[in-house]
């Protein structure tokens, strides 16, 4: 195998707004799968478009492009336009029309700025829409019927557009107490009571979003080791892809997340997300260790094979971008406001708009 082709099992964050010459360097070197970006990255539209397209130059093979485009504060295209509505908004709305049409407006968007993917739909359910577990405002339900109904009809808007969906935090964060930024979430539940709720879901889903991201959290009815499910061949071998069936794109989450750093050394960690089944280990911030990262699985080998041919198969299916003009995003953008004004009312989308503008100090994904 050549030392190349395991740079392609990354996706990884960029630095800043413009792809700067040492970076360059190391993304040509590493030619890495993947790219997430974030606001760090995001100054204007024209300036995000070019970014993609230096990053998109700089790979032998067609990377992922993707974002974290949800509604809401985790909207980081909100940095350029107006803010979409969130989840449990467009949930309390109970339109499935304007779900559909919210994927339908973010795909449209992310493919005129340069993406071929978007890091969603969120498919966990909210047990407690005000828990303190990253997930507040972005759920579509309350039940397993809720969440398929209009998830699956934002998901059904967005991959019509041509960009890849997400299904995430596989096998759920719903019942977490901890934020996974920060710290490992622990529970003791059993496999009974998951099949009941948050894996129902997921086998919903499991033929109609492209890829899958793991979460971070420790489940003991699915692991009998206590493993984070993103290192966890029990829950993504065995559970994801024998028993649920997915044959799609499995990705970790963020691997620079409290919830692994605080656990596992760095080598460490690359070797037990491949040899969990992971096809792409995502690293959003530390990106200086890239070489490090694939210099950790090249001893793997033959090992990495199922992997690189699962990220083969799904290039395979990527879009290119469509032309960019600033007229064509703006054009876009207002349909966003239209969808916002739709969804909560022209006064209330005035108001939130600009409580829910401000940027968290932690991006949550």
């Amino acid at each position: 195998m050549p030392s190349s082709d395991s740079g392609q099992l990354f996706l990884l964050g960029v630095p800043g707004p413009e792809l700067d010459s040492e970076s360059a360097r190391l993304f040509r070197k590493i030619q890495p799968g993947g790219f997430i970006l974030f606001g760090r990255n995001i100054e204007s539209p024209a300036q995000l478009r070019r970014l993609i397209d230096d990053l998109r130059d700089l790979s032998d093979v067609e990377p992922v492009i993707t974002i974290d485009q949800e509604g809401g504060r985790v909207s980081r295209l909100k940095l350029v336009g107006n803010e979409p509505p969130n989840a449990q908004q467009l949930r309390d709305r109970d339109d499935l029309e304007l779900i559909k049409k919210h994927g339908d407006i973010t795909g449209r968007l992310l493919r005129v700025l340069g993406f071929n993917m978007d890091l969603c739909p969120v498919l966990d359910i909210s047990f407690d829409d005000e828990a303190d577990n990253s997930l507040r405002g972005r759920c579509y339900g309350r039940s397993v019927g809720e969440v398929v109904r209009k998830a699956g009809a934002f998901n059904d808007g967005l991959r019509a557009t041509g960009i890849l969906s997400c299904g995430k935090h596989f096998p759920g964060y719903s019942s977490a107490g901890l934020d996974p930024h920060h710290e490992l979430p622990r529970l003791e539940r059993t496999r009974a009571a998951m099949e009941a709720d948050e894996l129902a879901v997921f086998r919903a889903f499991a033929k109609s979003v492209d890829s899958m991201m793991i979460g971070h959290i420790a489940i003991s009815g699915l692991d009998d080791v206590n493993r984070p499910a993103s290192l966890s061949p029990a829950i993504i071998r065995d559970l994801l892809r024998d028993d649920l069936g997915f044959d799609g794109l499995v990705m970790t989450d963020d691997l620079d997340m409290g919830a692994i750093l605080n656990h596992y050394g760095f080598d460490e960690t690359m070797r037990l997300g491949i040899a969990a089944g992971n096809d792409l280990l995502m690293i959003c911030h530390r990106i200086e260790m890239a070489a490090a990262a694939r210099a950790a699985i090249e001893p793997l080998g033959d090992r990495l094979a199922p992997a690189l041919a699962s990220v083969a198969r799904c290039k395979s299916r990527l879009a290119p971008p469509t032309a960019f003009s600033l007229e064509g995003f703006r054009a876009i953008d207002a349909e966003i406001w239209d969808l916002r004004v739709a969804t909560l009312g022209e006064e209330a989308a005035a108001q939130r708009s600009s409580e829910d503008g401000k940027r968290s100090p932690v991006e949550v994904y």
